[in-house]
């Protein structure tokens, strides 16, 4: 999905809501069983529930890696699930160099048709550009994210800047907004007006949000921008609003909850 397209169905769905499947297996609701059909299951009931009121979904690799062979088939199944309406991405904060970044961007972008993946970009271009070089897909690296180790390198400082500042200035350098977004997280918000102030036209995936404590209407208020250049992922306060037999159905009531808090900061 390019980004007019991404654009298009954020406006046509007054939603810039991404759900992110993070599907716990320890987790599962009651009824379904603690496998990789039961994973499946959970995930598609969740699409089903929330399709009308996201345009992104955000799956978050390792919950799926952690099952083996199975999870992985898994993952592919849900991404297949999702289809081309939605806006996917593979969390998987892949961080390599050359050949081996290459298979990686084969991997999600050819043999598992993600939209895009996240990226840690510690290793320098090596480990960003061949992400940048798959027409029509994302790479999203990591600026400023909402986890407390933030503080440990990304809010160091390096020279007359801060180490996020100077790595989302280096790699805003290798693509453009139009293959190119950044993390960052909602905890983040008082920053987030000098973000965007800096790039403005990028998109920013703002995790946080909900059981970590975000605020979207703070993160809005910052961030948005005349595209809306937001895709805000909920996770757990969505995808775990009932730990019983219920659970769609409260996902769904929690995710319009949001899509009607986006479209009223929407304007």
């Amino acid at each position: 999905m390019n980004r007019q397209q991404l654009i298009r169905h954020i406006f046509e769905k007054r939603s810039y809501l991404c759900v992110g499947l993070d599907s716990d297996i320890e987790k599962l609701p009651v009824g379904l069983p603690r496998n990789a059909e039961g994973v499946l299951a959970f995930n598609k009931a969740i699409i089903d529930a929330t399709r009308s009121y996201c345009v992104a979904y955000k799956i978050n690799t390792a919950f799926y890696e952690s099952l083996g062979a199975a999870g992985w088939s898994v993952l592919e199944q849900t991404a297949a699930y999702i289809g081309n309406e939605h806006f996917i991405i593979a969390d998987a904060k892949r961080g390599d160099i050359g050949n081996t970044a290459d298979q990686y961007a084969k991997a999600f972008f050819k043999a598992l048709c993600f939209d895009a993946i996240t990226v840690a970009p510690y290793m320098g271009a090596d480990s960003v550009i061949p992400f940048l070089q798959h027409p029509g897909k994302w790479a999203i690296v990591l600026g400023l994210t909402s986890n407390p180790g933030a503080a440990d390198f990304e809010l160091q400082p390096c020279g007359d800047q801060l180490l996020y500042e100077k790595v989302m200035q280096r790699v805003a350098s290798w693509g453009s907004p139009e293959n190119l977004m950044f993390v960052v997280g909602a905890t983040q918000a008082a920053v987030m007006a000098s973000i965007r102030k800096s790039y403005p036209d990028h998109f920013f995936l703002v995790p946080g949000v909900g059981t970590q404590g975000g605020s979207l209407e703070e993160v809005s208020r910052n961030a948005l921008s005349p595209e809306v250049g937001l895709l805000v992922n909920v996770s757990r306060a969505i995808i775990f609003a009932s730990p019983n037999s219920d659970f769609a159905e409260k996902a769904a009531a929690e995710a319009l909850r949001y899509q009607q808090q986006m479209a009223a900061l929407l304007g």
